[in-house]
Parts: C-alpha cells; structure tokens; sequence
C-alpha cells in the first residue's frame, strides 16, 4: 500500500471530526476553514488545525471564523501548526499542543525483539490498568488515553499482578484504531511499552483498521518511529481571548 493511501484516509478522517458541512482540506497555501461549534479537531469552543501533507482543515466557533481566515490564510502547514506563529497573528490565551499525526501501513509494521516477558489481554477499565494509571501520574495517564480504550488491552506485567506497560485503542470513525499506551515510569526504556503497541497495532491491522499514533513527548515519537508508523501530519488546538 502506497503511504498516500493512509494519508488520503486520515483527510477522510478528520474531516469528518470537523462536524462541519462540506469540510475539507484546503489547497496549499489555504487552509480550509470552517464554522462548526460542534468539531472534534479541538476542545470547545476553542480553534482547531490539523494538517495532512501539506494540505490543512481548521474548525473555529461560529463567532471567530472568519478572523481565523484572514489571519491564517497562506502560511504553510508548519507554521499553521506552530504555536508561536498562530499567537502572534490571533488573540490566544491558551494553547494545546502541537501534536504530531503518524499512521502505518499493513506491510510497514516493525515488531520488536521479544524481552522475554510474554504479553497478555485484558478487558478495557481492568482495575490492574487503573492501578497503572494511577502510578503514571494524572498528566502522563490523561495523555495516553488509557481510559478511552474500546479494544482488548495488551500488557506486560512484572511477573505478578502489576502491569507495567498497556497499550489498545478505541474505534474512531473512518476505521481508524486511536493507538494509546502507557509505561509505569520505573520500567521506561526496557522495549515494554514498544512490545505492546506493537501487539495493539498488529491486531488493528488484522481487523483492517488504519493505526494512527497523536503524540507530543519526543519519546513518544521516537516509539511510532520504531514500530513503523510515519508522521504524515499535526494538530494544534488554540483558545482565543
């Protein structure tokens, strides 16, 4: 599979998390830009980009979109998706992100070496993933996702009861599997959070699913990197004054 195929499914994607009628992907150098209250490219009310390739779709309240346009209209997608620039051209009181986009396709998935501590299933909101949560800590656990997992959850234990890492996904629209995966902060650097994403993506891709992986850490990227998944895209979400 050409990597244009995912690309032309993540568009196909959030364009429809755009809620917004007729949505679509702009033409380099113009964003698309949409009115649409009800959009999952961002928190509400706040302003959504998302950019595919060099193609990008922003969502901003009712209100605000057409200052949204005329700010943003023909920056680049870097730029469009660099806090920096976007709040030196909008009133902008909060930021969040940016986040980078990657997918895999079927044949490019690179599992890792086994580490020798076999992976297990278990039902998403176990109380063991709950326990793990809790000892990643509030910020780095609401930034895996763990909560959100539909998907069975694949864990590395540490001979015992306590998972150390967990990685499975919930069922986005479009057949997209929504990657999420955490590490116990003490068993970070062992292969153990790689083992179970790539058990997570390889089941995505038997259900024929297209994998995508959102992350802002730099190691968070480096293990999307590792497994196989390219970063076709970003997202950035801004809260105006």
């Amino acid at each position: 599979m050409s990597i244009d195929a995912p690309a032309a499914r993540a568009r196909a994607l959030w364009q429809e998390l755009a809620a917004a009628p007729d949505a679509a992907f702009g033409t380099p150098p113009r964003p698309g830009v949409f009115v649409s209250p009800d959009s999952s490219l961002a928190p509400p009310p706040w302003v959504g980009v998302v950019t595919i390739g060099d193609t990008a779709l922003i969502t901003a309240p009712t209100d605000r979109a057409a200052a949204v346009r005329t700010a943003l209209d023909g920056l680049s997608t870097t730029r469009l998706t660099d806090p920096g620039t976007v709040t030196a051209l909008l009133p902008v009181s909060d930021t969040l992100g940016p986040a980078t986009l990657a997918y895999l396709t079927p044949d490019a998935l690179r599992p890792p070496e086994p580490t020798g501590t076999p992976t297990e299933c278990l039902p998403p909101g176990d109380a063991a993933l709950r326990a793990l949560s809790e000892e990643a800590g509030e910020e780095d656990a609401g930034e895996s996702g763990l909560e959100e997992i539909t998907s069975p959850v694949f864990v590395v234990r540490d001979g015992g009861t306590w998972v150390l890492a967990a990685a499975g996904y919930p069922h986005w629209p479009r057949d997209t599997a929504h990657l999420c995966v955490l590490t116990a902060p003490d068993a970070r650097g062992r292969g153990l959070a790689r083992q179970a994403a790539s058990e997570t993506t390889a089941h995505a891709l038997a259900a024929g699913l297209l994998p995508q992986w959102r992350a802002r850490p730099a190691a968070s990227r480096r293990l999307a990197s590792a497994l196989g998944y390219r970063e076709l895209g970003a997202q950035l979400s801004v809260r105006l004054v």
